[in-house]
Order: C-alpha cells, then sequence, then structure tokens
C-alpha cells in the first residue's frame, strides 16, 4: 500500500464528498469544504464525468486553500488532472471493454506525472447498473455489469488486485436511481483486501448504513448534498463512520 493511500485508510471508515465543478463554483465549494470538514467528512473528491472541465483547477485550488480535508481527484479524462489536490485516483475502467479507459487516458497522462509530484492511487473502477443511463456510462461508452451478479464484480475486483491495482471503486453512477446493492459489496469485500470506495445513487443515512455493514470502506456521495438541507452531511457522515 502506498504511503499516501496508507495515511488515507487511517481515516476509514467514512463519507467522502465528491465535488462536480461543472456545477459547483469556486466559492461554493469552500462554504462546502468548511462545513464538511466542521460535520466530520473524511475527503473531498473532485471531478466530473465530461472532458474539459475548464473549472476544475480553479475549485480544487479553492478548496485546497481553505480547507484540511484530503482532497482527491476523481478524473473523466487526462485532461482533466490539475496539481491542486493531494492525489489522483488513477482510474482503470476494468468493468468495461473501452481501451480509452483501459489504458489510453493512462498513457495520455503521463506527462502530467512527470511535471507535477502528484501520488496516484491505482484504482479499480467498477461500473455497476443503477437502473438508467448515467453520465459515466454514456461518456465512457461501456456497459455497466449486472446489479444481480454479485459474482462478476466480485471476479473484476480480483483480477484489478492481481494485477496490482491499490484499490477499487464500485459506483452505480452519479444519479442512478439505485446504489450498488449490499450483495454486491459485500461479494466484493470479501473477494479483495483492497481499500474499498463505494458511490452513485446513496442518498439516505440507511443506504450508507448498508453500505457500511456490507463492508466500503468510504462511502462517496454527491447529488445527496446537493439535494439535501441544512444537517444532511452531518447525518451521513456520522452514518458512515
Amino acid at each position: 500500500m502506498s504511503t499516501y493511500l496508507a495515511t488515507l485508510m487511517e481515516r476509514a471508515p467514512g463519507l467522502c464528498v465528491l465535488v462536480d465543478p461543472e456545477r459547483t463554483s469556486a466559492a461554493d465549494a469552500v462554504a462546502l469544504a468548511a462545513s464538511a470538514e466542521a460535520d466530520g467528512v473524511a475527503a473531498l473528491l473532485i471531478g466530473s464525468s465530461y472532458d474539459e472541465t475548464a473549472r476544475t483547477g480553479e475549485v480544487a485550488a479553492a478548496i485546497k486553500r481553505a480547507s484540511r480535508l484530503p482532497l482527491l481527484l476523481f478524473p473523466g479524462s487526462a485532461a482533466q488532472l490539475v496539481p491542486d489536490v493531494d492525489a489522483v485516483l488513477f482510474l482503470s475502467l476494468v468493468s468495461g471493454r473501452n481501451p480509452q479507459y483501459l489504458i489510453e487516458e493512462h498513457v495520455r497522462a503521463v506527462p502530467f506525472f512527470r511535471r507535477h509530484d502528484v501520488p496516484l492511487v491505482s484504482t479499480a473502477y467498477i461500473l455497476m447498473d443503477g437502473g438508467h443511463v448515467t453520465a459515466a456510462e454514456a461518456v465512457s461508452q461501456t456497459r455497466p455489469l449486472p446489479a444481480d451478479k454479485p459474482e462478476i464484480a466480485a471476479a473484476h475486483a480480483v483480477a484489478g488486485q492481481m494485477i496490482g491495482m491499490a484499490a477499487v471503486y464500485l459506483d452505480a453512477g452519479s444519479g442512478a436511481a439505485s446504489p450498488v446493492s449490499s450483495a454486491v459489496i459485500r461479494a466484493v469485500r470479501r473477494a479483495v483486501s483492497l481499500p474499498l470506495l463505494v458511490g452513485g445513487g446513496i442518498r439516505t443515512v440507511e443506504q450508507v448504513c448498508d453500505a457500511r455493514r456490507a463492508g466500503a470502506d468510504f462511502v462517496v456521495v454527491g447529488s445527496a448534498i446537493e439535494d439535501g438541507g441544512p444537517g444532511r452531511v452531518r447525518e451521513l457522515a456520522a452514518a458512515a463512520r
């Protein structure tokens, strides 16, 4: 396990809040980061499914100036890489068969990492069926794995671990109708010893608790924060802990 990942795991279990720079101004991101820190959030993620996110660098830099929370980049492509983060989730979409997201974006990222000494976390990214087509599915042009076949998700996670990936991210996609099921999370947790992040479609305290009980180390929420009222972050963070 990398030094950075080991440090991050000291904050597990916990809630991660995903900030979409396309939908969040720098000022709003700073306010969100401040409240998230006060409410016991473990880490912040920043990213979008769409390429050429012009505000990613601006929003990331603003968060880093204002918050002590770990900030991880959750990039949709190499075009979204920015230096003002604590680490990059270096995602390989192992659930799909599109070479762009298995290796091509990684090759395009090489110049960035040669210029910037930013830690990366090699992550097996597994997209699960969340009930309807999400942005991640549409942009990546890959089919998600079936929600009712936990053994298939587990096999993909094991393959990721066998080829040396350091973490697993199970995602139903932003705004999914249904989150990743407890059965899938449990199967992956039993199959691999890697740090496990789970996100997509998680909106309630009960869903956070379900993901945690099934074995998620970090539960990732985005839309639930945007749509929630006062106290939502605190409730979800407490559930994740």
